[in-house]
């Protein structure tokens, strides 16, 4: 079938699979131009199909040799419609990884049931042993606890206030006001059961209790934290209060991890384009923004160049020593929060209209990243061109 793009307010529903492997592809190629790194051999990657999640497992395989194990939930393809990106992401990542001889299985299923966490820990006791690194990239909506069969859902609002401020719509250039209202208290706690760290810290557990972490284990989930500008809806917003708790959560895991010498860290890293990002109010503006200035320093890191980085430079630089800050999170945010990127944005923001945004800030760069997620807008690919859509996950273990 021909595969266009379709969208349906922040999101795109329909993926091509073969745009999603072009853009595994370039993402694997990156890496293997850094050089190896003295990384982990064993990973599991939790939310392992798409942005960050699928930026460490790839960086972890190329980077460092590694077997590597991804969970995901994503929605493979029926005749005449297409899987979703995660799923075409996963088949093209395990194609090379087996092409080049390299360890790549996956478990496709709701990670924050019991039932997707015993299967990965079998495939994990049967294959690998024994992990060493344990990426947490979950950026679920709703999750249903298995502790008590309830399932919640998150909001994305402000705390104590009602917001107003600048918003675009990345489809039309159009820049207007937003107004959100505040969450209520159940919405707030109803964010922090599905974005904390509650899951996390139960992933853990589990394959501890089943001696299935290697000694000197290392994990990682991923947050963000963000500039003034975004902080009401964002880090002072219900979201930011789940992660709050997942940074709250790091310091629990790593004390139940110390008999092994282990250690968990919250990484916190820059704004980028992802499905997630694109639903928040006000975010799609910084970012475009945020790329204008930060392309023209130099500056400018997507996913793969942020994960690279993250493990050459933080996690396996100095494995004694890793860099945090204050408040015990590693930062490769650095960049994004340096005070002359932060100045020039908070400028832009001031003067920034639906007249003048194409020239203040980076929409063309936000749109093909965004389109980009879903496999479109991928240079060489001919989308006028039939394509299969039923594309099969060489590692998927059923």
């Amino acid at each position: 079938m021909i595969i266009e793009p379709k969208t349906r307010g922040f999101i795109c529903v329909t993926a091509h699979p073969t745009g999603c492997a072009h853009n595994v592809v370039k993402q694997i190629n990156y890496i293997k131009s850094k050089g190896k790194v003295a990384g982990p051999k064993k990973v599991l990657v939790i939310g392992a199909s798409t942005g960050f999640g699928l930026a460490s497992r790839i960086t972890a395989a190329y980077g460092s040799d590694a077997a590597t194990i991804g969970v995901y939930f994503e929605k493979p393809a029926s005749e005449g419609k297409p899987a979703s990106p995660g799923w075409y992401n996963t088949a093209a990542f395990e194609q090379e990884a087996h092409r080049a001889g390299l360890y790549a299985k996956s478990i496709n299923g709701d990670a924050f049931s019991n039932e997707v966490k015993q299967k990965t820990m079998d495939l994990i006791k049967a294959d690998l042993g024994q992990v060493d690194l344990i990426i947490y990239s979950l950026a679920s909506p709703v999750r249903t606890n298995p502790k008590d069969g309830v399932t919640y859902r998150s909001t994305l609002k402000p705390i104590g206030g009602a917001f107003t401020n600048k918003t675009v719509d990345f489809h039309t250039g159009k820049v207007s006001e937003i107004s959100i209202d505040p969450a209520n208290e159940a919405e707030i706690a109803n964010t922090v059961a599905v974005m904390g760290g509650e899951d996390w810290a139960m992933w853990i557990e589990a394959l501890k209790a089943a001696n299935l972490l290697a000694p000197n284990v290392v994990t990682v989930a991923y947050s963000y934290i963000g500039p003034k500008l975004t902080e009401a809806v964002y880090r002072k917003g219900t979201i930011g209060r789940a992660k709050d708790h997942l940074e709250a959560t790091a310091f629990e895991i790593s004390d139940a991890l110390k008999e092994l010498g282990g250690n968990a860290y919250v990484s916190v890293n820059k704004a980028l384009v992802t499905q997630a990002s694109s639903a928040i109010p006000v975010i799609p503006l910084y970012i475009s923004l945020l790329y204008k200035v930060m392309k023209a320093k130099g500056i400018h890191e997507g996913c793969i160049e942020q994960i690279q980085r993250l493990f050459q430079d933080r996690l396996y630089k100095d494995p004694a020593n890793i860099p945090v800050d204050e408040k015990g999170r590693i930062r490769v945010d650095d960049w994004e929060m340096r005070d002359d990127v932060q100045a020039e944005v908070a400028g832009l923001w001031e003067k920034a209209s639906t007249e003048n945004l194409g020239a203040l800030g980076d929409l063309p760069g936000y749109s093909d990243e965004f389109f980009g997620l879903f496999g479109f807008k991928a240079a060489g690919v001919n989308y006028a061109a039939d394509v299969n859509e039923i594309v099969t996950v060489p590692g998927l273990v059923e």
